[in-house]
């Protein structure tokens, strides 16, 4: 089972501070999401979803000091949630 876990930031809040040469861009379908995977391991570390076009949507599994989250959403990629 893959895992990873969603932390929306918006773009102003966000910067990359290492490893950029290491990522691969990968866009499905329409293009509109872009998702950044590590040429490496495979690993999607973040990614432009279209549902949130001012934010990205973070992997806190690859990030080495998360911030703690208060507000969690269980979602199993299949049912929606409200």
């Amino acid at each position: 089972m893959v895992d990873y876990e969603h932390l929306f930031i918006k773009h102003a809040h966000f910067s990359l501070l290492a490893g950029d040469k290491a990522l691969s861009e990968y866009t499905f379908g329409t293009g509109s999401a872009k998702h950044w995977f590590c040429s490496s391991c495979g690993v999607k570390s973040f990614y432009q979803p279209r549902s949130h076009p001012e934010a990205y949507s973070i992997n806190l599994k690859c990030v080495e000091n998360p911030p703690q989250v208060t507000n969690l959403v269980d979602f199993d990629g299949k049912n929606s949630f409200s």
